[in-house]
């Protein structure tokens, strides 16, 4: 009977463990996408940054010029 409830006991941990690791494995595959679309966002808004920066730039030399 102690042979088959450690059986038994040792059968429900390694359930358990295996059940505990696929929704951290998910959970991680979740955490990087997450951060995959947010690095996406933070290069287009960098990009749109540069396109401004650029048009600002223009604009100066622009106004620069009428100074003179």
């Amino acid at each position: 009977m102690k042979k088959i409830a450690v059986v038994f006991a040792s059968a429900g941990l390694l359930a358990l463990a295996a059940c505990g690791e696929k929704p951290a494995a998910e959970a991680n595959n979740a955490a990087a996408v997450e951060n995959v679309v947010d690095n996406a966002a933070n290069a287009v808004e960098n990009a749109a940054n540069v396109v401004e920066n650029a048009a600002n730039v223009v604009e100066n030399a622009a106004n620069a010029t009428n100074a003179q």
